[in-house]
This record gives C-alpha cells, structure tokens and sequence, in this order.
C-alpha cells in the first residue's frame, strides 16, 4: 500500500507563481514612475533655479550699477530703449552700456569688451529700459526683461520663463 502513495516535492504551482510574478512586476512598475516623477521633479526645480539666479544677478548689477551712475545718456527722458547708457563716477567707465546681444544681457564698461551678465543655459529676451526721470531729478530707470531656460529637447522639465521687472533712481550727488 505504501508503493501506490504518490509523494508530491514542496514547490510553487504554476498559478502562485504567476501571482508573484504579476504582484512583482506591478511593484516595480510603481516603484520606477515614482523615480521618474522625483527625477523630473529635480530637474525642473533646477530649472527654475537657473532662470531665478541668473534673472537676480543681471537685475542686481543693472540697478546697483545705475544707482551709482552720474547720468542717464540713453533712453532719453520719457523714452524706452532696448540699450542702456549711464556715465559713472569713475571716468574710465564711461559710457556704461547694458544691451542684449545674442540671447544675453552683456555690460559693457568704457572701452573694454562686452561681458555677459547671463550665461549659456538661458536665453535673454525683451531687454527694455524705460526712462521715468522727470525735471530736475537725478533720473530713474525701469527695468524689464525676460529669460528662458534652453530647452532643445522641448521636454517639460525644462520648459521656463520668468519676466523680470526693476527699477533704479540715481543716487543724489
């Protein structure tokens, strides 16, 4: 009688195995959109980061640099330019130029070359400078522009624009 008990091995049948299988596969799944998600989510917020920080520093340098001026040369007063000419305190600065130039905002101090004021990975757009001074004030300008990060792969991520908006008064003699 013994002989005709069929012993059975311990395993998985086929139907637990399958569960596993599609239990596994539907962690993975998740576990992999959620990375992605975060990824994409790093990646913008450098994004907006980069258009943040490189709007601020040029915004900064024009208003601290006009403050500082001695006088507005262009625009005249009540017009907009898309070039900004001050005269500094310091002789050999003069004419102090800020202009757009090939998708960035450059200064240009005297003679010397035009610097950068933005770098490679966003692009300058709309560069306007508004003269508000009136009679016998030492001027304001009003500043405004707008960047976009550089997206050739046209993802989402990296997809963003910021309009920035200032202004500066030249400071009393």
């Amino acid at each position: 009688m013994e002989k005709n008990k069929i012993k059975y091995s311990s395993g998985f049948t086929i139907v637990e195995l399958l569960l596993y299988v599609a239990i596994s596969s539907v962690m993975l799944l998740t576990i992999s959109l959620f990375l992605q998600t975060l990824l994409e989510s790093k990646i913008k917020n450098q994004t907006v980061a980069e258009v943040e920080q490189q709007g601020l520093q040029a915004m900064q340098m024009i208003t601290q640099t006009a403050r500082n001026a001695d006088a507005i040369n262009s625009p005249a007063r009540g017009a907009s330019a898309s070039l900004l000419s001050i005269n500094t305190y310091i002789i050999n600065n003069n004419p102090t130029i800020f202009d757009l130039f090939g998708g960035a905002i450059r200064v240009k101090e005297g003679v010397v070359a035009a610097v950068p004021l933005t770098n490679s990975r966003v692009i300058a757009s709309a560069l306007d400078f508004q003269n508000l001074s009136r009679a016998d004030t030492p001027g304001t300008i009003r500043i405004q522009f707008t960047l976009t990060h550089i997206n050739p792969e046209n993802k989402n991520e990296y997809d963003f624009s910021k309009t920035f908006i200032g202004s500066a008064s030249l400071r009393q003699p």
